[in-house]
């Protein structure tokens, strides 16, 4: 059974003949290749472009290497540090695009082609030929890969298998399916696997071997014990306010280790450009202004968090929040942490400025919506809690809360949307209800 990502596939598809590198960004393993060079190729022979008109290649294939005279065993060697030769790549490449039509050039982990960003901006110069590329590492994990290709990079960033993507795929009942989700993630190998055991073993390995090891490698960090412990303190704190001081000092008290400031930075950076984590900036809603610390921390795939933990600490509420801010950024919505600050009287009567949490503003055009995280509201007090900050905004945005139990969406007394977590993230319109 094929798992499908129409959404990614329908962004590609609408990006077609733009006259721009489409590039395919994301956290390894999330699925870009299977994207391009399945789905997005079987797209177009599906619209009758002829097989000698797309051509795929690989730079991290061996069988590809070898037809343009590469040698992959001295190219797989880290180092070696060596990229592909762009002048045996052109060499074969050029020679296929002889004839009329539009040309389809699926490019697969191109950083690994020496001077790709002048190959491909020379692809841009010619009008018969449509690229699309796929990257790892390197480059392509920088937030500023755009500028890489004089303003015409087009980016389509893939994030592992969302929670109805995950669903239309294994089914079933709908609650255990969110609570598998919720340990393993939505990295396409993991949901392919049948027993807990094998998913565990994969994440931690993936984890440990794959992910960090490409930071270590990439940045040549010296200190790779500082390096986990940072990513154990931010696994830890998921969805809780954060700075790097506050990292450092946890990292000193908890666990005995003196790492300063810059260095924790320095770290979260890394991992940002990885995309294995998110920074969230907080916002100001009546200032109208970012405020620049502290700020959240969300993991891309919830399973490589708890994997990071040896899935020791499943908390459903922070759990949850992350779930639920990966699933806004799957929608194509900016999204924000919010604060609203108000004068108040406390208990003395004295009055004093408070500042109150939006968990979310989502941002989509001119839409804009405040969504609070609320695993579970038991009562009168904790539903006025959760409301305050919407009180405060003096504003007519709409404003939703999201709880853990089953709930179909409905409007209370004060005007708030209420749902439950699997109604939100199985209704791709949950939130124009």
């Amino acid at each position: 059974m094929e798992i499908n990502r129409d959404v990614y596939l329908d962004r590609l598809i609408v990006r077609k003949h733009n006259g721009f590198i489409k590039v395919i960004t994301g956290i390894r393993r999330s699925g870009k290749s299977y994207l391009l060079n399945t789905l997005f190729y079987n797209h177009l022979i599906e619209e009758n472009i002829a097989p000698d008109h797309i051509i795929k290649f690989a730079f991290d294939s061996a069988e590809d290497l070898l037809k343009i005279g590469e040698n992959p065993i001295v190219l797989d060697n880290e180092k070696e540090d060596r990229k592909v030769d762009p002048s045996k790549f052109l060499n074969w490449l050029m020679p296929q695009i002889t004839g009329e039509g539009m040309y389809y050039l699926l490019l697969d982990e191109v950083q690994k082609l020496g001077a790709f960003e002048s190959v491909l901006n020379g692809f841009l110069r010619k009008s018969n030929m449509d690229v699309y590329v796929t990257g790892s590492n390197s480059k392509f994990l920088s937030k500023d890969i755009l500028t890489e290709f004089e303003g015409r990079g087009d980016e389509v960033h893939v994030l592992p298998l969302s929670f109805s993507e995950y669903y239309a795929f294994k089914q079933g009942d709908k609650s255990e399916a969110y609570d598998d989700y919720s340990v393993y993630g939505g990295l396409p190998a993991v949901v392919l696997m049948p027993t807990e055991e094998q998913k565990t073993n994969y994440l931690i390995s993936q984890m440990k071997n794959l992910y960090l090891r490409d930071i270590v490698n990439r940045y040549s960090v010296q200190d790779e014990t500082a390096l986990g412990e940072v990513m154990d303190v931010i696994a830890s704190g998921i969805s809780t306010l954060t700075n790097p001081r506050k990292i450092a000092s946890t990292m000193s008290s908890v666990h005995g280790m003196a790492t300063c400031d810059a260095t924790v930075d320095r770290y979260i950076g890394y991992a940002e450009e990885a995309f294995m984590l998110t920074r969230v900036k907080r916002y100001n809603v009546k200032g109208r202004k970012y405020i620049g610390t502290p700020y959240k921390i969300y993991f891309e795939d919830i399973g490589l968090r708890n994997a990071r933990l040896s899935f020791r600490q499943i908390e459903g509420t922070h759990i949850m929040e992350n779930i639920i801010y990966n699933e806004l950024r799957y929608r194509g919505y900016q999204v924000d942490v919010g604060t609203v600050e108000s004068r108040e009287k406390d208990a003395d009567g004295k009055e004093i400025r408070v500042q109150r949490e939006i968990d979310f503003i989502a941002s989509l055009g001119s839409k804009k919506y405040y969504i609070q995280s609320a695993y579970a509201i038991p009562n009168q007090e904790k539903y006025e809690q959760e409301i305050q900050p919407f009180e405060r905004t003096m504003d007519s945005f709409k404003k939703i809360i999201i709880v853990e139990k089953s709930m179909k969406p409905r409007y209370d007394e004060n005007g708030y949307l209420m749902m439950g977590v699997k109604e939100f993230l199985l209704d791709a319109n949950s939130l124009l209800i």
